[in-house]
């Protein structure tokens, strides 16, 4: 991680129980933040308690279903004042056109419920304990400015995402409160490696052989780990990046010029 100094800083990072989030989450404790991590699931705690053993900090940690708004009240609404928000819950899931019943539309519409209604509410809910000068970070994707085939409900999230970023920018700005967002590229998280399986098991080639086909879109080779994206969120969080928002920003190896 690079030098950065968030001491006295509170930062909520939401989807935090492994992957991006929790790279993320580390590199601001170790940065001196107070940080809260927050997930749906159980092991938000045990994510807690390495990241407080790396660190030598101690996290916060907060079970709660960001879809539930009278839950995103009392979880999120019980942490008092926050500098940072790093909204990077969300549901990768591949949902075809042609996908046969109904459970690909119940898939569907959690996956939108997740990614941009959930994001919408804690958003909502942080802005009434955010003081002037904070910082809010989306994680979009590298597929909110592309697309790929049958994953339309999480493509269509996440240029959902980068709309509602810049929908913030605007209604923010007058608070000197800056709105980002983070698009990554292919990077080794658990959401990604399932994808991986299922995009293989479908075109009926080896995880390494679509591996190699997806790799072989970037200007650079090689699949990306967590850590490798988690600086740019503390530089956009911090006074370096001072003059931007409103941007989305790619990670992703030169997959996509932009």
């Amino acid at each position: 991680m690079a030098a950065f100094d968030f001491s006295g800083k509170r930062v909520l990072v939401t989807g935090a129980s492994h992957g991006i989030g929790y790279a993320v989450a580390e590199g601001f404790a170790q940065a001196g933040a107070e940080v809260t991590i927050l997930s749906s699931t159980k092991d938000i705690s045990e994510a807690a308690s390495r990241i407080a053993a790396a660190t030598g900090r101690k996290i916060g940690a907060e079970i709660c279903d960001i879809t539930d708004r009278a839950a995103v009240r009392r979880s999120v609404g019980g942490l008092g004042p926050l500098d940072i928000l790093v909204n990077n819950a969300g549901l990768e899931r591949l949902t075809p056109m042609y996908e046969k019943g109904d459970e690909v539309e119940r898939l569907f519409a959690r996956i939108i419920e997740i990614n941009l209604i959930g994001t919408y509410y804690v958003t909502r809910q942080v802005l009434e304990q955010m003081p002037e000068g904070s910082n809010i970070i989306i994680t979009a994707s590298i597929w909110s400015k592309s697309a790929a085939a049958d994953f339309a409900a999480y493509v269509t999230s996440k240029h959902g995402n980068l709309g509602f970023m810049r929908v913030l920018t605007k209604e923010l700005g007058p608070r000197n409160i800056r709105v980002n967002a983070v698009c990554p590229g292919w990077v080794k998280t658990r959401a990604a490696l399932r994808s991986l399986a299922e995009v293989s098991a479908r075109a009926d080639i080896s995880e390494d052989d679509m591996l190699g086909q997806i790799l072989s879109g970037q200007a650079l080779p090689g699949l990306m780990e967590p850590d490798d994206v988690a600086n740019l969120y503390l530089f956009l969080a911090s006074d370096l990046a001072r003059n931007i928002t409103g941007q989305a920003v790619n990670v992703d190896r030169g997959e996509v010029m932009a």
